[in-house]
């Protein structure tokens, strides 16, 4: 096994430009990566991560795993605000929500659906949950989120 120990690599034929296998990684601007994605088209690291995660009971305020997740509150049933540790640029960020009710029967994952009822902030985000089946605002004993965006 090699080690291999340096503080700046430099492309050979642009400075920008670093290849791994046949795989070219470019850095055209600081703060800025990309690598060939699919076929040849490039994908920005830093656009296609995760900026925040969080996998939590809405019954409390505490997470069973989570990311970049500074708090949750409990506003009402069904009623729920996420605060992200660092901040997104703006409030235009993306977000993913997936939730199982505690009073589901078990035969599906996602039997809540997730409504975003305030204006979000570039640091919180209020959600409403309503049960599928009988529409009305629950507490989802499995609530999953994903928060897309550049961060501030």
């Amino acid at each position: 096994m090699s080690t291999l120990v340096v503080d700046t690599l430099t492309g050979k034929s642009t400075a920008t430009t670093l290849t791994i296998g046949s795989t070219p990684v470019v850095s055209a601007s600081a703060n800025s990566l990309t690598i060939r994605g699919e076929g040849s088209n490039q994908t920005s690291v830093q656009q296609g991560l995760a900026k925040a995660w969080s996998n939590h009971n809405m019954s409390g305020t505490t997470a069973r795993d989570s990311f970049n997740i500074a708090s949750y509150t409990d506003n009402a049933a069904g009623d729920h605000s996420i605060t992200v540790t660092s901040a997104f640029g703006s409030a235009n960020y993306c977000w993913s929500y997936g939730g199982k009710r505690a009073n589901g029967d078990g035969t599906n994952c996602f039997d809540v659906a997730v409504i975003r009822n305030v204006n979000p902030t570039s640091t919180v985000t209020r959600h409403n949950v309503k049960d599928h089946d009988s529409t009305s605002d629950v507490d989802a004993e499995h609530l999953c989120v994903t928060f897309m965006g550049d961060l501030a």
